[in-house]
């Protein structure tokens, strides 16, 4: 059998969706079960659902004591509802709180394919979802707990059931009101997720399409739009979103609004938000790394775009792409996963070039840009292990995982001058799946220096010292070192005061932590105290959320001095 009719025996119905999104699982795993938590903003989302799950307020973002009025709810909720099913609030197990981002990308991945068999077939149906799937960006966020993967999953769902509907308007496939509702579906869940991101997009390509089309026509060709269920479907939206938006403009007076567009969305659009700038191209540069090893092919897709733009299929595709990739790119604040709403889009004309047999500029040109993505993996995790590494074992895996990029690089440019096309990208896309395993489940955990939340969190439990071990009471009172990670490791209550503060619990039996700019403040008011230094460990590494080298020493606390009551004189006989 064929490499091409097995891919349109594994591709049938809804064969294609299921598979697809069992390869952006598989993709996402390693890094799911293997990398600790990460800083800064992962730790952050997993803090608020905690603590969503131990005050039973499920209204109310807030990490520690501080409101998080940021982004609205869904993520917690779908976290939450992980945890409670699959784990323990008090166990801090990271990968329950993952579980709705790799269900997110698998999402993502089936309404690609899903998407991309309504206008060009069933088998480039599968080959779009794989792609997205399998992609570095995709299969990276899938691991992470936050909003993107999700945020992915709900708006690819949205677009790929709007592209059914306009094809279905343009003489295809017929789409009915499950079409819509999937649409709808997937706008209020996005909406939930991460505001007004997923419904910008769709709007944008809904803009784009009508305006392309009416000035082809030279006619108004927005009629289509009609039948999207615009009497229920806002209302569905609102139903979705609407309840807990009254429940936190009570909860805050308001203020979360406040904050969330002041505070977040106003300065992301003003600047580089948090030193997260890049200059105008910067998806664009970085596309080939995340796209990852499908980029491939994204020459042959850029080019079939603009060749073949009156096919309903590419319209939609580049109305759906072009529009969301200028906005991301004209934002001042710039992180490589902002493009991943269009991802999906880039996908479906990469495996819509692979309908024809491809030219000679799209293989060159394909294999250079896959050659470009792999030298600058296999460099990273070179590089990365040279800084933070140490021992034979990980000298191993560096050489296995830029082997493995490299080799993505090289089996998919000689089948793809072979023309055999179907097969580099099958091949690559084989081998890049296990260089991402390799960095995510063996390299990245390997750079101790990198996990110093962690390794704290470990010399505490070894010491008998953790808020878990209850042998001494806590919590945990930390100064000069204050990321989320180590709050979610050690708990909700975790202080992160100053010397003072280490001094405070070092008197109340408590541990401390100590970074080692504030030793000497900390030793000083510790000997004014009449208190002696009980150190434990020094932990040294590097925070990677700012550059800056660390080293944390754990203090055990004085033990505490019961006062025994005084001993009643026994009675004498008269």
């Amino acid at each position: 059998m064929t490499l091409e009719s097995r891919l349109d025996q594994w591709s049938r119905g809804w064969r294609g969706p299921l598979l697809a999104a069992l390869i952006a699982m598989i993709a996402g795993l390693p890094g799911l079960l293997a990398v600790p938590p990460l800083d800064r903003d992962e730790s952050r989302f997993v803090q608020a659902t905690s603590q969503m799950l131990e005050t039973g307020d499920y209204v109310s973002i807030n990490y520690q004591d501080q409101s998080r009025d940021k982004k609205p709810v869904g993520i917690h909720w779908l976290q939450a509802i992980s945890v409670a099913a699959l784990s323990d609030v008090a166990d801090r197990d990271i990968w329950a709180y993952r579980i709705p981002s790799l269900l997110g990308a698998a999402l993502a991945a089936a309404a690609c394919a899903w998407g991309a068999a309504a206008f060009f077939g069933a088998r480039a149906g599968l080959l779009a979802g794989a792609m997205m799937g399998a992609s570095f960006l995709l299969s990276t966020e899938a691991f992470i707990a936050k909003t993107d993967a999700v945020l992915a999953g709900s708006t690819t769902l949205a677009l790929a059931a709007l592209g059914r509907l306009y094809g279905a308007a343009r003489g295809g496939p017929p789409a009915g009101w499950r079409t819509r509702l999937l649409f709808w579906l997937g706008i209020g869940l996005a909406a939930l997720v991460k505001g007004p991101v997923g419904p910008l997009v769709a709007l944008l390509a809904m803009l784009a399409l009508g305006a392309w089309d009416s000035i082809e026509a030279k006619a108004n060709r927005f009629g289509w739009m009609k039948d999207l269920g615009w009497r229920w479907g806002p209302l569905l939206v609102l139903a979705i979103f609407g309840p807990w938006a009254w429940a936190i403009t009570v909860a805050s007076d308001g203020a979360f609004w406040g904050a969330a567009i002041g505070g977040d969305l106003a300065p992301k659009l003003a600047g580089g938000h948090e030193r997260h700038g890049g200059i105008f191209g910067y998806h664009l540069l970085l596309s080939p790394m995340l796209l990852f090893p499908a980029s491939l092919l994204l020459p042959a897709g850029l080019i079939l775009g603009w060749k073949a733009r009156t096919e309903p299929g590419v319209r939609f595709a580049l109305c759906w792409l072009i529009p969301t990739w200028l906005m991301f790119e004209l934002l001042p604040t710039k992180l490589v996963h902002y493009t991943l709403p269009a991802m999906g889009a880039l996908c479906w004309l990469m495996a819509a070039a692979l309908r024809e047999p491809l030219g000679r500029i799209s293989r060159i040109a394909g294999t250079a840009v896959l050659a470009y993505a792999a030298l600058a993996f296999a460099a990273i995790s070179t590089a990365a292990m040279a800084a933070y590494g140490d021992g034979a074992g990980d000298l191993f895996w560096t050489i296995v995982t830029a082997g493995l990029f490299l080799g993505a690089a090289a089996v998919g440019g000689v089948l793809i001058f072979r023309q055999a096309a179907g097969r580099a990208l099958i091949a690559a896309g084989v081998v890049g799946v296990l260089a991402h395993a390799a960095f995510f489940g063996q390299l990245a955990p390997r750079m101790e220096p990198l996990w110093l939340s962690q390794r704290v969190y470990l010399a505490l439990a070894s010491s008998a010292l953790g808020p878990k071990e209850g042998v001494v009471p806590g919590p945990v009172e930390v100064a000069g070192y204050a990321e989320p990670s180590l709050v979610f490791a050690l708990g909700t209550t975790t202080g992160l005061g100053g010397p003072a503060e280490a001094v405070k619990a070092i008197t109340e039996g408590r541990p401390a932590v100590v970074e080692k700019q504030e030793q000497a403040q900390f030793l000083a008011a510790l000997r004014a105290a009449g208190l002696t230094p009980r150190p434990v460990k020094t932990i040294s590494g590097v925070n990677y959320s700012n550059g800056d080298e660390m080293s944390l020493t754990l203090y055990r606390g004085e033990p505490q001095k019961l006062v025994r009551p005084a001993t009643a004189m026994p009675e004498t006989a008269p």
